[in-house]
């Protein structure tokens, strides 16, 4: 797929400077004020401004704000000559916070920290993601997951004992047995399954009312992409997948993914739905599917911009998947 990397959170040529992370002297004097850029992250909501379009908002190493960071600094990498860090500072509680919002699908409240430049504040990333930069949208994704990761994995899976945040943010390491351990991405298949001029769509338990998407999976240890698309469209629709092609792929931080983009070619198009994974499951045609899109569908909401489900089939509508 030629425009594969187009996708949200595609590729945008990140210098993630790996050889640097261990140089601690490096590290510290990139932390100096007024050289690096550091990210502050609430909640795993990033730091923005603007209106139409949106920008990551940075501050100095020494801000206040950072006093409420956790553990210590992610180095996310190099952009435009600065060197890059993420900060969670989900410990910060705003004095306004509507804690029944929080943990929605999409969570519509913005935080705005004391005395912060006029119209920064932290936003939840699906609903801004779309409006990013390449570079911030590449950077956001990288530090979301690896915040997540430090959050879910503080001890040592060895011994149990609290592990150490090292090599500035992608490592823990276990003081008491030696183990060390990394960031994980989370292998998924989302598939654009197709029988002539049809495409297979379904929806989960507790999805907002309307919304359908591609059906998706996670890759079980020892499987081949392909395999994992013919089982996962067996085991949610009951549909035998013949042919399999890759796509495109997607890094998905809710909370860490890497979605791979695949297409599939229905062997036959009779529905048996697992009612404990899949509401529904349903064969939407081409021509409903520009209604879809055009928002005219009197069922049917399009897929959320910015996911791989949506650019999939957006490029399958026209025409241009190869």
């Amino acid at each position: 797929m030629k425009i594969a990397e187009q996708v949200t959170f595609g590729a945008s040529g990140l210098d993630r400077a790996a050889e640097k992370r261990g140089n601690l002297k490096e590290i510290t004097g990139f932390l100096a004020p007024s050289v690096g850029k550091v990210l502050p992250i609430w909640r795993g909501k990033p730091f923005i401004s603007g209106t139409e379009g949106r920008a990551l908002e940075t501050v100095d190493a020494d801000h206040p704000i950072l006093s409420h960071a956790i553990d210590g600094f992610v180095f996310l990498g190099m952009s435009d000559g600065s060197p890059w860090f993420a900060a969670d500072i989900s410990s910060w509680e705003p004095d306004d916070l509507d804690h029944s919002q929080l943990g929605q699908f999409l969570d519509p409240t913005e935080q705005i920290y004391p005395d912060m430049p006029e119209g920064t504040r932290f936003a939840e990333l699906r609903a801004v993601m779309t409006l990013l930069s390449r570079r911030d949208a590449e950077l956001i994704a990288t530090a979301k997951a690896v915040q997540e990761w430090h959050k879910t994995h503080p001890y040592c899976s060895r011994c149990g004992e609290k592990s150490e945040m090292k090599m500035s943010g992608w490592q823990r390491d276990c003081p008491s047995c030696g183990g060390k351990h990394f960031p994980r991405t989370d292998p998924v298949v989302i598939m654009l399954i197709t029988h002539g001029n049809n495409v297979l769509m379904g929806r989960s338990p507790g999805w907002p009312e309307g919304m359908y998407s591609l059906l998706a999976g996670f890759v079980e240890p020892g499987e081949t992409l392909e395999n994992a698309v013919r089982r996962e469209t067996m085991e949610e629709a009951g549909i035998e997948v013949g042919r399999v092609g890759y796509l495109s792929s997607q890094p998905w931080p809710f909370p860490a993914s890497l979605m791979f983009g695949c297409e599939g070619e229905a062997l036959d198009d009779k529905i048996t739905i697992d009612p404990e994974e899949m509401d529904d499951v349903i064969w939407v045609s081409r021509e409903d599917m520009l209604d879809v899109f055009a928002g005219a569908h009197p069922v049917l909401k399009p897929a959320r911009k910015g996911a791989i489900a949506h650019f999939l089939l957006k490029n399958w509508l026209a025409d241009l998947l190869e």
